[in-house]
């Protein structure tokens, strides 16, 4: 294997940078103890496997060369928990950094939902309905039309969807500063959320 190579990811701010929005207390927890509990795991669950070493994203996409049903199904919840987490921090940033989606986006989003406030009211709502724990992604398909998607525990969309943006809608992602309110820190998203991480995401699917 490569050693390092499921190491928990650097985050892209520093762990007080999205107040009031995201208390400190709370993303501290979720990176450094939960973000942190995947990638120990994963490197465990994957250490002298054939896999060790392949970036985490294409081993989530090759679950099936794994031939150890249980090992299979380790591998998909702590390395998704792995993947989902360092996508979703590129998805916050700071909120006086916050920019407007690229025109390309607001387009794309307007003409898959009506409007972007529209786009916000669904994903918003799918992330709201997600029972237990469990994501809410936007993604394009492959004639780059968007769509929300919720998927299970650390799943990740189908592989023929590529993510352009997700919201964490386990309890750990909230409770210590919302408690059980879902809708608080879902709220609380768009304060932070990184458009120009999610355009950016688009544009490539545009090139």
């Amino acid at each position: 294997g490569i050693p390092g190579i499921y190491a928990l990811p650097a985050l892209p701010f520093a762990l007080d940078a999205l107040e009031p929005h995201y208390a400190t207390e709370q993303l501290t927890v979720h990176y450094t103890k939960h973000h942190q509990g995947y990638a120990n795991l994963t490197t465990a669950a994957l250490a002298g496997h054939e896999m060790d070493g392949r970036p985490i994203l294409d081993v989530l996409r090759h679950l099936g060369d794994i031939a150890d049903p249980e090992l299979r199904q380790k591998v998909r919840n702590v390395g998704g928990g792995l993947y989902n987490h360092e996508f979703f921090w590129n998805c916050l940033t700071p909120a006086a950094e916050r920019e407007e989606p690229s025109a390309e986006l607001a387009a794309a989003l307007a003409e898959s939902f009506g409007s972007v406030a529209a786009f916000k009211d669904a994903f918003s709502a799918a992330a709201g309905k997600v029972f237990g724990s469990g994501w809410a992604w936007l993604v394009a398909d492959a004639d780059r039309k968007l769509t929300v998607v919720t998927t299970p525990n650390q799943d990740l969309p189908a592989p023929e969807l590529v993510p352009l943006m997700n919201i964490d809608v386990w309890e750990h992602a909230y409770y210590i500063q919302h408690q059980n309110r879902r809708p608080d820190f879902i709220k609380s998203f768009w304060e932070i959320a990184n458009w120009r991480f999610v355009s950016d995401n688009f544009a490539k699917l545009l090139a």
